[in-house]
């Protein structure tokens, strides 16, 4: 599974990055963007990432 980010909803806050740079990054454009899968090692932080979004821009496919 890979986290997904809506960019037109992101608000560019950087939770995602801080908890998981991993997985998460920030663009050119100031949103995040998911860089890498979702593993068994960090799926408890991507899960935090997706319910602690203020905007709920996250989700996983």
């Amino acid at each position: 599974m890979r986290a997904v980010v809506d960019k037109d909803t992101c608000i560019g806050c950087g939770l995602c990055v801080a908890t998981e740079p991993a997985v998460f990054v920030m663009d050119d454009d100031g949103k995040a963007l998911s860089v890498a899968d979702t593993t068994d090692e960090n799926r408890d932080a991507v899960q935090s990432c997706i319910t602690g979004c203020p905007v709920n821009a996250i989700h996983e496919e």
